[in-house]
């Protein structure tokens, strides 16, 4: 059973490891920031995921958070269109994964592939149960806000199909309540004759005609309405496909653009390569690793021919300068009439021109630490909000409520 989540809602977070890179702008924030004007946005700060890897050295761990955040707001993230927060601030992400925690079978969790690859990588130091459950926690985090998109990379879409898969087992365990078609005929005749009438007749064309678009019309109907309860809609969803209540829908991954950004020695952008420029890097700092930076090793003499396509340089000019830098670089490079250093002035100059622009962004939350601490739980305190409405509801499902 398939149905999305809050309508125009997505969830994202980052685990705050220390200070962001250009790799993370170009990689996940740009991106982000296009969203935030579409969708009602959610971002969070990952910090129980980091200590599933970092249990052992947690003393770094405010520094990274408040940076991290900051890093978030000197790219674009606009607090006036998106929730931030912190996930340990929302108690309720801990309650509903114990919840998921007794109905997901632990070869779910077993077969996550990042889970095997994450432990041959980083050692067996990681045979804990927080490491094996973090998959799940990434569902609770995605489920408690019943978000119907979930802007991720390739390599985590496993995760977003694990969450579709818990959802609906728990939605089949815990939907089936008693009087159930009674309860979504009352649910019905709560949205007004008109509407009730399309949703029956649009429930009709599906059930007996398997109609997809009159279910999808149903669904935008539900959307649409002001006078039924969270938990009325819930029962509508499932009762338009003649199944139980849907508690916690179901996701859909959002594939974000393949960005991966070289670093300065042609790998991906990382801190453990040690190749990268940070957000709100020093000045003379970024212009010093550019032009130390290796580039095609035919052009060992300033009179040697070169290829661009084989310069890590080049791969940054793509993202960086347009067009007619790249002609120039094309010409001047194959017939050595401009040297390397000439090639990487350009590229200094538009880095350090977006930088200046982020630091810019930064500067009230870096002089005033206060403001970004405000920022945050008023984030927090919103995304309370909207977890504990969902938390209601799984409590009541699973005869937790005891009234």
């Amino acid at each position: 059973m398939n149905v999305p989540g809050t309508p125009d809602r997505i969830l994202s977070g980052m685990r705050p490891t220390g200070r962001l890179h250009l790799g993370h702008y170009h990689g996940v924030l740009k991106n982000w920031i296009e969203l935030q004007h579409e969708y009602e946005s959610f971002f969070f700060v990952a910090d129980w995921h980091a200590l599933t890897t970092h249990y052992e050295s947690p003393e770094q761990m405010s520094e990274h958070v408040w940076e991290m955040v900051i890093d978030w707001l000197a790219a674009g993230v606009d607090p006036g269109r998106a929730t931030m927060f912190i996930q340990s601030r929302v108690p309720e992400h801990a309650e509903l994964n114990l919840l998921l925690s007794n109905i997901t079978p632990l070869s779910w969790l077993e077969r996550v592939p990042s889970y095997k690859d994450q432990q041959e990588k980083l050692g067996d130091h990681l045979s804990t149960h927080g490491f094996l459950g973090y998959p799940l926690l990434q569902s609770a985090d995605i489920l408690i806000y019943r978000a119907s998109g979930v802007p991720v990379g390739e390599d985590q879409v496993p995760h977003v199909e694990l969450t579709r898969e818990i959802a609906r087992r728990f939605n089949y365990i815990y939907g089936r309540e008693r009087d159930y078609e009674e309860k979504a005929e009352a649910a019905v005749r709560k949205m007004g004759k008109k509407a009730a009438k399309l949703y029956r007749s649009l429930r009709q064309s599906y059930t007996e005609k398997g109609d997809e678009s009159a279910l999808e019309r149903a669904r935008a109907l539900l959307n649409e309405q002001q006078n039924v309860t969270i938990g009325d809609k819930e029962r509508l969803y499932g009762y338009l496909e003649g199944g139980g209540r849907i508690i916690l829908p179901e996701p859909e991954a959002m594939l974000t653009k393949a960005s991966k950004l070289p670093g300065l020695d042609g790998q991906k952008m990382s801190k453990s390569y040690n190749n990268t420029i940070y957000m709100r890097d020093d000045e003379a700092r970024v212009e010093s690793k550019i032009r130390s930076m290796p580039t095609d090793p035919a052009r060992v003499r300033r009179t040697d021919p070169g290829d661009p396509e084989k310069c890590p340089v080049f791969d940054l000019h793509q993202i960086y300068t347009g067009p007619d830098v790249h002609s120039w670089i094309n010409e001047g490079c194959k017939s050595a009439s401009i040297g390397c250093i000439d090639c990487k002035q350009p590229l200094i100059d538009k880095v350090l021109e977006e930088q200046r622009l982020m630091k810019e962004r930064a500067s009230p939350y870096v002089e005033d630490s206060t403001l970004v601490k405000k920022l945050i739980a008023d984030g927090c305190e919103r995304a309370q909000e909207v977890a504990e409405e969902t938390m209601h509801e799984v409590r009541e499902a699973m005869g937790l409520l005891y009234t």
